[in-house]
């Protein structure tokens, strides 16, 4: 290691005639530390060896940076960079426009390597574009394609359509909260996320008011359930109103329902129509179609753009990876670690398998069996079960993507689920 290795020079103060000197007919690797403002650029050599750390800010002296670079007279250049959010972003189009090659490298590999790469467990923004540079040197990294224009409006979709279910199941929790205190039969009655319900507390905002102007919801229940709301469910909504034993509601307790219900119906509205949007985009991917016929198309479109088409892995078990659903063992001695999950692949995924696993266990009679079975062996750990679950419907779906049959008794030892 070079003394002062980490000492970075302004992009206007640097001395290109000495730079150019230093590279000239080298094939070199940049790696950049993406941040905010201040961006930190390492170019090393094929041995490892780091010639020049570079600092500029973001974005004023980005073009000025990427042109210094592109003059230089060098042999061969790879960039190589960490998925930092969307700061990185621009960065990546600019070297991407010049037909340079842009490499991603994983923010835990290179926080790992902190201290294996010097001795020293420190970590600041020089040290983090040498360690970037160094890893993709080592082969630890992958080739970060720019996506095309459908694949981005895919994202945009899916990101919208995830950010609107998170909104709706956090307003949703606070509504059944307040039902409880109000309201706490109601849950038994009808389901509360029906736009039936809402509509009923939006329109007359407390179990009282439904009782007392009970022809007035009866007529909007029916309007709004259409005919997929019976009379026995009306009546028995109304009847729960007024043998309630909730709280009595106040004047301001029900302005501040009324305000969360109508901002309730609104996100509901907004995810619908974000769906509407992703079931258009995604008609045309006969992938999401087959993975989609078992887990909906809303989740197989973000298992897909999140984590990559399965056609494009050779096994079963490399799609598992990017779950972050392969196993670790933390061993030693005489000890031996429980098993767990890496969870180095995107939560967002996993987020979505995991309601499609439970839905799987509800739905399906040899999930159920095998998950109870599990869950007794583990002594009761259902979330155990679940991710296990989750781990074989993954495999599952990636033979589905490629015949496009889905049979859950593949995914067991049925004879021993038979004999149980």
């Amino acid at each position: 290691m070079k003394k002062n290795n980490y000492r970075a020079t302004s992009v206007e103060k640097l001395n290109f005639e000495k730079l150019s000197k230093d590279v000239c007919g080298k094939n070199v690797v940049l790696g950049i530390d993406v941040a905010k403002v201040k961006q930190f650029a390492c170019i090393m050599d094929e041995k490892g060896e780091v010639i020049k750390t570079i600092k500029w800010n973001h974005p004023d002296q980005s073009v000025e940076f990427k042109d210094l670079i592109k003059r230089l007279p060098l042999g061969k250049i790879e960039v190589a960079m960490e998925p930092s959010g969307s700061y990185g972003d621009p960065i990546k189009q600019l070297f991407s426009d010049e037909q340079i090659e842009v490499y991603r490298v994983s923010p835990k590999r290179s926080h790992d390597a902190a201290e294996v790469y010097d001795g020293v467990p420190s970590w600041h923004d020089a040290k983090s574009a040498a360690i970037i540079g160094k890893l993709h040197l080592d082969g630890a990294s992958e080739k970060w394609e720019l996506k095309d224009e459908q694949e981005r409006d895919l994202d945009a979709v899916i990101k919208t359509v995830d950010m609107c279910q998170r909104r709706f199941n956090q307003d949703m929790n606070r509504v059944e909260a307040q039902m409880a205190r109000y309201w706490p039969a109601i849950n038994k009655v009808i389901d509360m996320q029906t736009k039936t319900f809402l509509k009923l507390l939006d329109e007359f905002g407390s179990p009282a008011q439904v009782a007392g102007n009970s022809e007035k919801a009866i007529k909007l229940m029916r309007y709004t359930g259409g005919h997929f709301l019976k009379d026995e469910k009306i009546r028995m909504v109304i009847e729960s109103a007024e043998s309630t034993i909730g709280v009595a509601m106040t004047e301001y307790e029900q302005l501040e329902l009324n305000f969360l219900v109508k901002n309730t119906l609104a996100v509901q509205d907004e995810l619908k129509e974000a769906k509407k949007r992703l079931k258009k985009l995604s008609s045309k991917n006969e992938t999401i179609k087959r993975l989609g016929a078992v887990v909906g198309i809303t989740t197989s479109a973000i298992l897909i753009s999140e984590c990559g088409d399965p056609l494009k892995y050779d096994y079963s078990k490399q799609w598992l990876k990017s779950f972050g659903l392969n196993l670790k063992e933390k061993s030693s001695g005489n000890y031996t670690g429980q098993l767990r999950i890496t969870k180095r692949g995107s939560g967002r995924a996993r987020h979505w398998l995991y309601f499609a696993a439970l839905r799987l266990i509800q739905n399906d009679a040899p999930t159920k069996i095998w998950y109870d079975k599990k869950v007794k062996r583990d002594g009761g750990l259902r979330m155990k079960g679940i991710v296990a679950v989750m781990r074989k419907l993954v495999k599952a779906l990636w033979h589905v993507a490629r015949d496009g049959d889905f049979d859950s008794s593949k995914m067991f030892d049925m004879k021993g689920l038979q004999s149980c």
